[in-house]
């Protein structure tokens, strides 16, 4: 599956949720979206928090959520994520990296 298919598969999921709905508790707006991503990312460092060993399987739910809602946010500010991923591989293979 690739990232067009991943957020179409994204996509049904929120609107079988109602979420694209005006009246939704979850509104989809970029700013609300931005923020459950921070959170969820934060997340992710809990497995982290004690040690550098962590459960594999709810490490893997965690990084799910983090990917949807960069699913998510891509799609709502219209960004071609495949693309921009290229872009910034692109950036990095030519930074130097020892300059922080």
């Amino acid at each position: 599956m690739d990232i067009q298919e991943l957020t179409a598969a994204m996509n049904r999921f929120v609107e079988a949720m109602g979420w694209y709905g005006e009246d939704s508790p979850c509104v989809q707006t970029p700013r609300n979206i931005a923020i459950s991503l921070s959170l969820e990312a934060s997340e992710v460092l809990e497995h982290f928090q004690w040690g550098e060993r962590g459960d594999s399987d709810a490490l893997a739910e965690e990084l799910a959520d983090v990917a949807l809602y960069l699913l998510q946010l891509a799609y709502l500010t219209g960004v071609d994520l495949e693309q921009a991923i290229l872009d910034k591989l692109e950036v990095n293979y030519g930074r130097d990296w020892t300059e922080g």
